[in-house]
């Protein structure tokens, strides 16, 4: 079985060259579930039931969140109804929507999708290395693949959280600092673990958003106004090749796709 998780979208350069990337690299890959994170999609923050469903129709079949979850006020109704697009585990009871979501493939094998979120320099929320056992509890009997999007800050919470869960899921990949890091592997109980997937959006950036404006920021200490940037748009994700009948990895690849490079695939498919 080989997934896809595609690194935080970013406003509309990321999803435009999602829309047109993703069909592309499921062909190109073999791919049999695509997973995303979507909290920065709306205008660099949230996301809305038109942008999330625009991700949906893309090709994508599980969307995963953070802590701008809810900057758009919308996104507490639409999470109710939308089952495919799953928040942080460990918000607190009675937060509306849920942090995991089982899908399938189209062979029908079952996949489970987990969300937690850090708290070192993020919200404190409840204790993530205890809830995400509850939610692989909660799934184990009817999915053995098992990704976890775990979406924060710190680099050494996110390996703590690599080594916490290896050999009980398929895969722990870090989102949230919009930078992809060179460290994928299968750590030796079997589960793929990558600290940041990276950000899918405009990379001629700081992090999705316009440079001037937060170089200034730096220089000066002033508010200044932060919009996203529309530059280079690049897909950051990974590739992860799972044993389907006992939900272990095989291996996990880095992916960063320029908008010139999805041009090249599509001539690629065409001459084929």
């Amino acid at each position: 079985m080989k997934i896809l998780f595609i690194g935080d979208i970013v406003a509309k350069p990321g999803r435009e060259i999602i829309r047109r990337a993703v069909p592309l690299l499921i062909e190109r890959h073999g791919i049999d579930l695509a997973v995303a994170n979507v909290e920065n999609a709306a205008g660099g923050r949230g996301v809305t039931r038109e942008v999330a469903e625009a991700i949906l129709s893309a090709g994508i079949d599980v969307m995963t969140t953070g802590n701008h979850v809810w900057d758009k006020k919308e996104a507490l109704e639409y999470i109710r109804i939308e089952p495919r697009l799953v928040r942080p585990a460990n918000f607190p009871a009675g937060v509306p929507g849920r942090g995991r979501y089982i899908t399938r493939t189209k062979r029908g094998e079952p996949v489970a999708v987990i969300n937690v979120m850090g708290r070192v320099f993020m919200n404190p929320l409840d204790n993530p290395f205890s809830v995400v056992r509850e939610e692989i509890e909660a799934v184990r009997s009817v999915a053995r693949v098992i990704l976890v999007d775990f979406h924060a800050e710190a680099t050494s919470e996110k390996l703590a959280m690599g080594w916490h869960l290896d050999g009980k899921v398929t895969a722990v990949v870090g989102t949230h600092t919009h930078v992809q890091t060179a460290d994928e592997r299968v750590l030796p109980g079997g589960t793929a673990y990558i600290t940041d997937v990276g950000m899918t959006g405009a990379h001629d950036s700081v992090i999705g958003v316009e440079v001037r404006p937060v170089l200034q920021r730096f220089l000066d200490g002033l508010p200044a106004r932060f919009d996203t940037a529309t530059r280079n748009p690049r897909l950051n994700a990974v590739v992860i090749t799972a044993d389907a009948a006992t939900g272990a990895a095989r291996s996990i690849e880095r992916v960063s796709v320029s908008a010139q490079d999805v041009e090249t695939y599509a001539s690629e498919q065409v001459a084929t």
